[in-house]
C-alpha cells in the first residue's frame, strides 16, 4: 500500500512570516516589560522558541532568556518536567511557553507545570499551528496558523532542517 505524499501547508517563507508576526504580538502584549523568558518544548518547540528569541531581540528592548522544557511525550503521566538550563529564578517574570503544534493540549499542560509552582508575572502560550482539538484546558495566546484537521490527520512541523522547512499534513 502506497502512502500519500504529505501536503505542504506552510512553506519556509510563510513560517518565517508567522514567527515574525508572533514576535510582534508578544511585544505588543508585553511592551511594558523589561525581560521575557521563552520556554520551548524540546524538539521543534525549542527550535521555534529560538527563532522567536532572534526576532524579539531585533524588535524589542527586552532581555530574552531561553530555556528548554524537557518531558517525555509518550508518557501519559509526567513524573518530572525538567528545564534546561534550570532557570535560576523566574519569579515575577513573563514566561511564554512555546511549542510547534497545539493538538489536545496535553503536552502544553505538562509544560506549564514548573511555572505554576512560582508566582510568575504572566504565563502565556505560543504555538505555530493550532489544531483545535482541546482535551485539556489550554489555549494559545499566540498562534501562527489555525488548521482544521481530522483526528486521523498528522501535522508535522519541520524547522530545524532548512531544506525541508515547512508544515506538512499527513
Amino acid at each position: 500500500m502506497k502512502t500519500a505524499e504529505p501536503t505542504l501547508i506552510l512553506n519556509a517563507e510563510q513560517i518565517r512570516q508567522k514567527i515574525r508576526r508572533i514576535a510582534f504580538q508578544i511585544y505588543e502584549t508585553n511592551f511594558e516589560e523589561t525581560a521575557l523568558l521563552l520556554a520551548g518544548v524540546a524538539g521543534e518547540g525549542y527550535v521555534l522558541a529560538k527563532a522567536l528569541a532572534r526576532e524579539l531581540e531585533m524588535i524589542t528592548p527586552f532581555t530574552i532568556e531561553l530555556i528548554q522544557v524537557n518531558l517525555d511525550k509518550s508518557q501519559s503521566l509526567q513524573p518530572a518536567v525538567d528545564l534546561d538550563p534550570a532557570a535560576s529564578n523566574y519569579t515575577d517574570k513573563v514566561v511564554v511557553v512555546v511549542d510547534d503544534v497545539l493538538y489536545t493540549g496535553r503536552t502544553l499542560t505538562f509544560s506549564l507545570q514548573p511555572f505554576l509552582r512560582v508566582p510568575v508575572r504572566k504565563l502565556q502560550v505560543a504555538v505555530l499551528v493550532d489544531r483545535n482539538f482541546p482535551n485539556y484546558p489550554v489555549a494559545a495566546d499566540y498562534k501562527g496558523y489555525e488548521l482544521s484537521t481530522t483526528l486521523t490527520d498528522h501535522v508535522e512541523v519541520v524547522l530545524g532542517d532548512e531544506d525541508r522547512m515547512g508544515v506538512y499534513l499527513r
